[in-house]
């Protein structure tokens, strides 16, 4: 009969350090793992500016370097600690850990690629985790599920909308004409999209007095058609069940890769995997 021990092997114990931000040794590495994006950030950010020191190139250049090393271990890290590695590589975190650690290497390839490691921006979303604000996830399902079931209206509304613009449009064609800049009715469906949302590039614009006049008129009524999408998913927000507030912890089931256990679980809720509780 084999005993169960609570000894944890070394990929336990990097699990715990890499997944979780409950133990204080996990959540220093998540704050480390912060700031290195943050800086990994702004040296991107830097190298962008022109005029600065040669030495300061030199240091942001190596600066990257050290920190995609970084990133680099530490998604290694996460794929070999936890049992299907194929639920943390699909996963969104996954996949966005990729995209981060990836752009320093194809420079190698191809140029200009180097820029594209501001995507690591994406992996801040991990303070989420690291001050247990999941706790209120659930506000923003119900967010989320306000604005789907918001969509056939919204969509309704949009086409109102546009047939709206079409038809200002073509009034502002005729009304203006070539020599005031509308030379086409699809050019003047343009202003008017860019009149009716407040944008108001000023490429073209109406000279004539009752131009000015369906002008003035189209951005009243754009203020009011920015309020009508608001107000939609306002009052679906309004109508649906408030979810019961559930208390979750940051571990990271190491068979299935499942989060948002319940404080002191000490089994996935999934799976039923031993979370390695003390």
């Amino acid at each position: 009969m084999n005993k169960k021990t609570n000894h944890k092997t070394w990929k336990d114990q990097l699990h715990g350090i890499i997944y979780e931000a409950d133990t204080p040794i996990g959540k220093i590495f998540d704050v480390v793992l912060l700031i290195l994006i943050v800086l990994s950030i702004v040296f991107v950010m830097l190298e962008s500016v022109k005029g600065l020191h040669d030495s300061l190139y030199t240091f942001l250049y190596y600066g990257e370097w050290v920190i995609t090393v970084f990133f680099t271990f530490e998604y290694i890290a996460r794929i070999i600690t936890i049992k299907k590695p194929s639920k943390y590589v699909f996963s969104f975190y996954g996949i966005i850990d990729l995209l981060s650690t990836l752009p320093l290497y194809l420079s190698f390839f191809i140029t200009g690629t180097s820029a594209l490691l501001a995507v690591r921006a994406l992996r801040l979303l991990r303070v989420f985790r690291i001050l247990k604000i999941s706790r209120y996830i659930g506000e923003s399902n119900r967010l989320a599920k306000a604005i789907r079931d918001s969509g056939a209206k919204i969509l309704v509304f949009l086409f109102a909308v546009i047939v709206l613009c079409i038809i200002m449009g073509t009034v502002m064609y005729l009304v203006e004409g070539e020599q005031s800049g509308f030379r086409s009715i699809p050019l003047s469906v343009y202003w008017c999209i860019v009149t009716m949302t407040t944008v108001g590039y000023g490429d073209i614009a109406p000279v004539t007095p009752l131009g000015q006049l369906i002008a003035a008129m189209i951005m009243v009524v754009g203020y009011g058609i920015i309020a009508v999408p608001t107000g939609i998913v306002s009052a679906e927000y309004a109508s649906g069940q408030k979810p019961k507030k559930i208390n979750l912890n940051t571990q990271v089931c190491s068979n299935c890769h499942t989060s948002d256990h319940k404080d002191g679980a000490k089994f996935c809720h999934k799976c039923g995997e031993d979370l390695h509780n003390e």
